[in-house]
């Protein structure tokens, strides 16, 4: 198992580290930003002048439906969810929504601080099953805090990476932006690396006992077809997921995923500036 390092702040309870006033003040107007040229422009410049007055330090908030602390500096997913959230995979997060059902059963591949997971949580009820997986230690510290800080209890954190073979991996982290961390090597030199546990994805989802995935989500900066690919060719039909949500990284995978997506029976249903949206019917 990964050794779980605590970022700072995570021994304090939830709502110390509270918005000031003025910080508050900028997450509000940086919420309530139009999806327009303008409104974005306004948003981005808001955001960098709350980013300053933070001078890295953490901030409670609630996001998406849930609590969260999150940590903006130095993590691209955070810094969104914080100041942004009305620009985080607003459509993809849309076509999720509706294909919610009792009994959902979701996992989240490379869920960095738990954004994509405690939102499928806070509208899914209490029959949902959810796997939020994430390798790095000290962002998987940082989910499990915010999936503590929830009264869902349907979500489960998972240290490991998920891969073709069951064994250990390098991950590459990327210090400017978490959420870029990849068993593929960085473009950037100026990362470090860590050991980390890895099994496949199959054998993830019998561990736990499914019988059915309905979602998966998948951003793994350009790992995804290391993952995907066995788990297409090995798991049986009944475990394809209905509906996937994938980084676009088709530069960056070893084979044609979409090809592969395409002959599975799934349908390119949507394609956003960072991800495409896969569903397949039963």
């Amino acid at each position: 198992m990964a050794i779980i390092e605590q970022s700072q702040g995570e021994d304090q309870p939830y709502g110390a580290f509270a918005p000031r006033r003025g910080l508050s003040r900028i997450i509000a107007w940086t919420r309530c930003a139009s999806d327009s040229f303008l409104g974005r422009k306004l948003a981005y410049a808001l955001r960098r002048l709350g980013l300053r007055s933070l001078a890295g330090r953490p901030v409670d908030i609630e996001a998406l439906g849930a609590k969260m602390r999150l940590y903006p500096d130095g993590n691209v997913c955070e810094k969104r969810v914080l100041f942004t959230p009305q620009y985080f995979d607003p459509l993809e997060r849309g076509l999720l929504a509706e294909r919610l059902r009792d009994g959902f059963r979701f996992v989240d591949i490379g869920a960095n601080i738990g954004a994509y997971s405690l939102f499928v949580a806070a509208k899914a009820g209490p029959s949902a099953r959810i796997l939020a997986v994430e390798p790095q230690p000290e962002v998987f510290a940082r989910l499990a805090f915010n999936i503590a800080q929830n009264p869902f209890g349907t979500v489960k954190a998972v240290a490991c990476a998920l891969a073709d073979k069951p064994g250990e991996l390098t991950l590459f982290i990327d210090p400017t932006n978490r959420g870029e961390s990849s068993v593929r090597i960085l473009r950037s030199s100026a990362g470090s690396t860590i050991r980390v546990p890895a099994m496949t994805l199959l054998s993830l989802v019998q561990n736990e006992g499914y019988d059915r995935l309905d979602a998966i989500k998948l951003d793994v900066e350009g790992a995804e077809d290391l993952i995907l690919e066995p788990f297409l060719r090995d798991a049986p039909q009944s475990l394809w997921p209905g509906f996937i949500i994938i980084e676009d990284s088709r530069q960056r995978w070893q084979s044609d995923l979409a090809a592969l997506l395409k002959q599975s029976g799934y349908s390119l249903l949507a394609q956003t500036r960072l991800n495409l949206v896969y569903e397949r019917k039963a």
